[in-house]
């Protein structure tokens, strides 16, 4: 009996040493446990299996996910091994995807170990990423996006001193992109930074109206003119096919308003033409002409030419007989109506602004008289002359526009509607400015075969008059203006033949 007592309590005590020594768990099952809470990002679980995890455990595995913008993790594990007694680590490799780069894969290492008679993991911050051992950081930085860069309606660089850089520069803020490149830095303490991947913001590009060769040519031929300008259509789209702008004091060739001289004879002639006169009635040029009990008016140099046709008045810009018709023929408020069919009195949409024209009311006919030939009250911007050029060449005035319709719609405002001028005005219009180019005021210019077009020289008080010529050949329509240049026979036509001759 006692042997026996003896044997019951030494077996006891051999099952309580027994008891004493074991281990909860396995290896195996808390990594296994450990990676599929990791793959449901149940971080809560995850923390519940390592000894003595960090506070900010749950918190750093959500960080590091937003910072890096991760959209997916992948665990791929190697074989569990014994490092020890009571240690064992699983090797393991992981694809983070993210969201600027895609896959980024890592590999790593899950260490476990014996605590309190139970196996847990033996978490630090490299099981997250290699990377962040020994107080290593990872971040996703922005890198600034390019400028946006305004190219030609070709897609191709704007040429070099264009005289267009004021525009574009007003431009640019209206396209800043909220893109930006990235990258993805590693820091180590003490370590300058290490770039791991990076992805260069795409240089914006957005395309304007402008030609690179037509604005090229336009560019080179003011190089030696200073205070001047060309601007170049497409008629048969409104598109601003050059815009090279050398005015100074501030002075725009697109919101700003001169006195038009004869070039605005266009408009008086259209105006003439709708009341009935035909290209081929015979007119009288005298070198001055005064209407009954008003003042005088004459031609450059007093000329005169005796008994023309209207489209030969037309090509030698005989003020005496504008005056004479338009003061006998029309009223001021018919002459309006037509200037405005024509663009005037009302704004342009560009995408950068813009206007035409304007007259102010004429209190006796001797305003009317100045008015009918460019001078008086009548203003005009270089655009708006351009624009009045284009209609005659397509038959159709179209508002002039710098970017696309949809981009003027948004930046500008809605551009007025086609406006179809009769097809009977626009042939005569065709027919007489034919002949300035041929044997009127712009016949000694050099301007090239087909060309048509209008001079103008308008007085302004106290200094040089300015000088003006608009004109088209094929399908590009153009102003060519010079602030107190001079004649526009002697001065604008000729820059005109150097733009067209550079094409």
């Amino acid at each position: 009996m006692l042997v026996s007592a003896l044997l019951a309590v030494f077996g006891a005590a051999a099952f309580a040493i027994l008891a004493a020594d074991r281990v909860r768990g396995s290896a195996a099952n808390i990594a296994a446990a450990y990676f599929a809470a990791w793959r449901r990002s149940d971080f809560g679980a995850m923390a519940r299996l390592v000894d003595r995890p960090p506070g900010d455990f749950v918190s750093r595995h959500f960080a590091l996910s937003e910072k890096l913008h991760v959209e997916s993790l992948e665990l791929t594990l190697g074989q569990l091994k014994s490092t020890g007694e009571n240690a064992a680590e699983v090797p393991f490799g992981g694809v983070r995807t993210l969201r600027e780069f895609g896959a980024w894969p890592f590999e790593s290492t899950l260490r476990l170990g014996v605590r309190d008679r139970a196996w847990k993991v033996i978490w630090a911050p490299e099981t997250l990423h290699p990377l962040l051992k020994d107080g290593g950081t990872l971040e996703l930085n922005e890198i600034a996006a390019a400028p946006v860069e305004l190219v030609t309606r070709e897609g191709s660089k704007i040429p070099n001193d264009s005289y267009a850089e004021a525009y574009l520069a007003a431009l640019r803020p209206e396209f800043e992109s909220a893109n930006h490149g990235w990258e993805l830095v590693a820091q180590q303490p003490g370590r300058p930074p290490k770039r791991l991947k990076s992805i260069a913001a795409e240089a914006e590009h957005e395309r304007t109206t402008l030609s690179r060769a037509v604005q090229a040519a336009a560019a080179r031929a003011l190089d030696d003119t200073p205070d001047a300008a060309i601007i170049a259509l497409r008629p048969s789209t409104g598109e601003i096919l050059a815009l090279a702008d050398r005015l100074t004091d501030n002075y725009s060739a697109i919101e700003d308003v001169f006195p038009p001289g004869s070039t605005f004879k266009t408009i008086t002639a259209a105006a003439l033409l709708g009341a009935g006169m035909s290209p081929s009635d015979e007119l009288g040029c005298p070198g001055s002409y005064s209407i009954p009990e008003h003042q005088p008016y004459v031609n450059d140099g007093e000329v005169d030419r005796g008994l023309v046709s209207f489209a030969d008045a037309f090509a030698y810009s005989c003020n005496t007989t504008f005056v004479e018709q338009a003061t006998t023929k029309l009223t001021l408020s018919e002459l309006r109506e037509v200037a405005e069919a024509w663009g005037f009195a009302r704004p342009i949409a560009t995408g950068v602004g813009g206007t035409c024209g304007s007259m102010e009311d004429a209190g006796d006919l001797n305003e009317l008289a100045l008015d009918a030939i460019g001078q008086g009250t009548v203003q005009a911007s270089p655009l708006c002359m351009a624009a009045i050029a284009a209609a005659v060449q397509n038959g159709t005035w179209r508002s002039p526009r710098l970017l696309s319709a949809a981009q003027v719609r948004r930046l500008d405002s809605p551009p007025h509607a086609p406006v179809a001028i009769h097809p009977e005005i626009v042939a005569a219009l065709r027919e007489m400015m034919a002949a300035v180019v041929d044997h009127g005021t712009a016949g000694a210019a050099g301007l090239p075969e087909g060309v048509a077009g209008k001079t103008g020289t308008a007085e302004v008080e106290g200094d040089e008059s300015h000088a003006w010529f608009i004109g088209y050949r094929g399908d590009l329509a153009f102003c060519v203006f010079v602030r107190n240049g001079g004649g526009g026979g002697a001065v604008a036509a000729p820059l005109a033949a150097r733009f067209l001759n550079g094409l």
